[in-house]
C-alpha cells in the first residue's frame, strides 16, 4: 500500500496501538510523542534496580513503542517531563490538569509542524492534541483523520456537572468552565479540520452528532487488546465474589457506584480498586477490608490484577469505549458496565450492560454471578470468544480499512471549501 501516515500521539494511549498497527501495514511514514523509555535520556531509567523504582519510574519503563523501527520515531521528552510536572503540581485542581493538558498538546502539535510531514499522504492524530498538524497537513493537500477516543467534551462536562451535584463533595472532580470551554472550542476545531473522524463506539458517534459535528464524516472502529491479558482458563475458588475496577476514581468513572454497591456486598463480595485518584473520607467510611484500593498499578503488572478477579466492575457515565473492559474479556471475567462505556459486551452474554447510576442493578448482577458459578462460568467463556474478535489485528484491518475513507473525500473536497467551514471553528 502506497499510503504513508504521520502518526502524533501525546501518552502511551493503548500501548501505541495505532502506530504499531500502521506500521505493521506499511502504512507509516513517521511517528510523534512526547516520552517513552525506548529514545533520548529516559531510556536510561531502566537501568534503575527495581526496588528503586518508585511508581512514576515504573510507568514510563512501560511506555515502550515495539514494533516501530526507531528512525521512524521521534520523542519530545521536554513536552512528557513538563506535563507530568505540571499535573503533579495540579493534584487537585482540575483546571489546572485541563490547562496543562491542553499546553502539552499544543507544544506537542507545534513541535510536529516544525519537524515537518517528509513523504506522507495523510496525517493522524487525537482528539483536542493535534489541532496545528491537522490544519498544517490540510494546506499540503494530505488527507487528515482525527480519533476521537471519548465522547464529545459538552457530553462529558454536562454529565460530569450532573455527578457533581448527586455528590458534592467529590469538589476535586468539577473543572472551572473556562479550561472546558477551550476543550469543547479545540475539539470542534479539529471536527471541522478533520476529513475522518474515527469514533470508538457507537456512542461517542451519536455524542459528536449530538454537539454539532460532522457525523458523515464519522467512523465506528471497535479497538482491540493484544495476547497478554490472555489468562488461561481457572478454577473459581470459594468465598466471597471478587470484583475488580480498573480506571482513575473519579466520578466519571462511576466510583461512588461501585463504592455503594461494595458497601451493600458486604461479605458477600471482596472489591479491589485500581487506579490513580483519591476518594472522600465520608465516601468510603467502614469500608476496611471489603475495598482494597491499590493505586496506580503499571501498565506491564495489570494481568495480575485480572487473574485475581472473578468479575470486573466498570459503571462509568461517560467513557469512549474503554480498553480496559476488552482486557477484562481477553481474561475472560464476566463484565458488569453501562451503555455510556461504549463496550463492545452483550447483556446476558458476556455480563451485564445496566443503565448509568443504578447500583441497585449493579448488586443484583453481582449477586446472580456470585449465586450461580454456572452462570458465571458461561459467561467467562463467552468473554474468551467475545474477545477474539477485538484481537490486535482485527482492530488493524478496521482502522485500516477506515483510512481509505479519509482518502476519497481529501481528494476530492475543494480546500478552500473546507477551510471556510474551520473559520467558522476558529472563530468559536
Amino acid at each position: 500500500m502506497s499510503e504513508r501516515v504521520i502518526v502524533s500521539q501525546l501518552g502511551a494511549r493503548m500501548d501505541y496501538a495505532v502506530p504499531r498497527i500502521l506500521n505493521a501495514h506499511g502504512m507509516l511514514e513517521h511517528f510523534y510523542t512526547d516520552i517513552c523509555a525506548t529514545k533520548g535520556w529516559p531510556r536510561l531509567v531502566g537501568y534503575i534496580p527495581r526496588r528503586f523504582q518508585p511508581a512514576g519510574i515504573r510507568r514510563l519503563i512501560g511506555r515502550r513503542p515495539s514494533g516501530i523501527p526507531p528512525q521512524r520515531m521521534t520523542c519530545f521528552p521536554s513536552v512528557g517531563l513538563s506535563f507530568a510536572l505540571r499535573r503533579m503540581r495540579a493534584h487537585a485542581r482540575p483546571d489546572d490538569r485541563m490547562r496543562a493538558e491542553l499546553d502539552a498538546g499544543r507544544r506537542l502539535s507545534e513541535l510536529v509542524v516544525r519537524h515537518g510531514f517528509a513523504q506522507a499522504s495523510g496525517f493522524y492524530g487525537f482528539i483536542r492534541e493535534c489541532l496545528e498538524p491537522l490544519r498544517a497537513a490540510r494546506a499540503r493537500g494530505l488527507w487528515t483523520a482525527v480519533e476521537q477516543n471519548i465522547a464529545a467534551w459538552d457530553l462529558v462536562d454536562r454529565l460530569k456537572r450532573e455527578e457533581r451535584e448527586r455528590f458534592p463533595a467529590w469538589t476535586s472532580d468539577v473543572a472551572e468552565v473556562a479550561s472546558s470551554e477551550a476543550y469543547a472550542s479545540r475539539e470542534r476545531a479539529e471536527w471541522a479540520e478533520a476529513d475522518l473522524i474515527v469514533c470508538p463506539s457507537e456512542f461517542v458517534r451519536q455524542s459528536v452528532a449530538n454537539h454539532g459535528g460532522p457525523i458523515d464524516n464519522c467512523v465506528v472502529v471497535p479497538y482491540g487488546v493484544d495476547t497478554r491479558f490472555q489468562i488461561p482458563t481457572r478454577d473459581r475458588r470459594d468465598g466471597p465474589l471478587r470484583v475488580l475496577t480498573v480506571g482513575n476514581l473519579g466520578l466519571r468513572k462511576g466510583t461512588p457506584y461501585v463504592i455503594e454497591a461494595a458497601r451493600r456486598m458486604r461479605g458477600l463480595a471482596d472489591f479491589r480498586m485500581v487506579g490513580r485518584g483519591a476518594v472522600p473520607s465520608a465516601a468510603c467510611a467502614g469500608l476496611d477490608g471489603v475495598v482494597q484500593f491499590t493505586g496506580p498499578v503499571p501498565r506491564l503488572e495489570i494481568v495480575a490484577q485480572y487473574a485475581w478477579a472473578d468479575v470486573f466492575l466498570l459503571p462509568s457515565v461517560c467513557e469512549g469505549s474503554a480498553t480496559v473492559i476488552y482486557e477484562a474479556l481477553a481474561a475472560g471475567l464476566p463484565v458488569i458496565t453501562t451503555p455510556n462505556t461504549g463496550s463492545v459486551v452483550r447483556d446476558g452474554t458476556d455480563g451485564f450492560v445496566v443503565p448509568i447510576r443504578d447500583v441497585d442493578a449493579i448488586v443484583q448482577s453481582l449477586h446472580l454471578l456470585r449465586g450461580n458459578r454456572g452462570r458465571l462460568a458461561e459467561m467467562s467463556h463467552n468473554d474468551r470468544l467475545r474477545a477474539q474478535d477485538f484481537d490486535l489485528a482485527g482492530y488493524g484491518r478496521r482502522l485500516c480499512d477506515a483510512l481509505g475513507k479519509a482518502r476519497a473525500p481529501a481528494a476530492s473536497t475543494p480546500r478552500k471549501v473546507r477551510h471556510a467551514s474551520c473559520e467558522m471553528a476558529r472563530s468559536m
